[in-house]
């Protein structure tokens, strides 16, 4: 297990981090050597607060219009679990911290709650059978992608390798690359970079249904502002995070980026359809309900 290495004696700290901060490298596995390190690392934990608390303003926004089976759009929360899904599934088989692990849990959890509330108030609102329907296909093609991705996940003898993980954000797939010289991607870098690659790509297509969703209702009403701006934050302080980040010894800044590439496109390009979308808030603000909506939620949110 790669905890061994990164949670062993004073040795390994004092030998593979020497100038490095103690309670970062045994609490987050980083070696935090400078300035720019410690940079990294604390807008790191700013963008897992960001998105830990992101969907609290929507439970809310959901509880108090009662519509948040036709405000959100279902593609939108079954893209967005399917890639917290691949986090979570390519935290373990990468062997990665436990924070990472736990993390990756809260983000499934949370999802998983915000698709219940969805489906609670789809049967509540009592809507079309054509609509269920729909509902119970989107449904039935996530437990397939889950199944899949179980048994994908099954064989780890291949993943045993050990060595010390980086602390990443929400994308909890990054792993460092080898700190003596630039080298191709070994098989936990691979597997990280697969799964990573391919939960940016959902996180990126989940916006694009709800940015329909908003554009057809011509309405932002049920839909929390506050939710995409704490993920605006949280995608921006990650991808600030991970090019502030000091590439290993022997490593150069290019190479670094190939590595944490997918990484990069999952927080920047995300951010771009998120920016989209809060313009979409501002075009649909002037509808009197939305203003409404939208004036409650911030005076409760600010009351709390």
């Amino acid at each position: 297990m790669s905890d061994g290495v990164v949670l062993g004696g004073d040795g390994n700290f004092s030998s593979l981090c020497p100038h490095g901060i103690e309670w970062i490298w045994y609490g987050l596995g980083e070696c935090a050597q400078d300035g720019r390190d410690i940079a990294s690392v604390v807008l790191g934990l700013l963008s897992i607060v960001c998105f830990m608390v992101s969907s609290l303003p929507q439970y809310y926004s959901s509880c108090k219009t009662g519509n948040m089976d036709s405000a959100l759009s279902i593609w939108f929360l079954l893209f967005w679990l399917a890639g917290d899904s691949c986090n979570l599934i390519g935290s373990f088989l990468a062997d990665q911290l436990p924070l990472q692990k736990y993390t990756a849990v809260y983000y499934v959890l949370a999802d998983l709650l915000m698709l219940s509330m969805y489906t609670y108030y789809k049967l509540k609102n009592k809507s079309s059978r054509a609509s269920n329907s729909a509902l119970l296909n989107a449904v039935s093609v996530l437990c397939l992608l889950g199944i899949s991705s179980s048994l994908r996940s099954l064989p780890r003898s291949a993943l045993e390798e050990q060595m010390p993980e980086g602390f990443k954000g929400r994308a909890l797939l990054a792993v460092e690359g080898d700190s003596g010289s630039v080298q191709p991607f070994d098989t936990k870098e691979i597997i990280g970079f697969v799964f990573g690659s391919v939960s940016s790509v959902l996180y990126l297509c989940s916006r694009v249904p709800q940015m329909y969703t908003n554009f057809q209702r011509k309405s932002t009403e049920g839909v929390s502002f506050f939710l995409f701006a704490l993920v605006i934050l949280g995608n921006t302080t990650y991808g600030i995070s991970v090019l502030l980040k000091n590439p290993d010894p022997g490593q150069g800044e290019a190479s670094y980026i190939i590595h944490h590439l997918p990484w990069l496109i999952g927080s920047l390009g995300t951010l771009s359809l998120d920016l989209i979308i809060s313009v979409q808030f501002m075009m649909y603000s002037k509808s009197p309900r939305d203003s409404a909506g939208g004036d409650e939620e911030t005076a409760a949110l600010l009351h709390n």
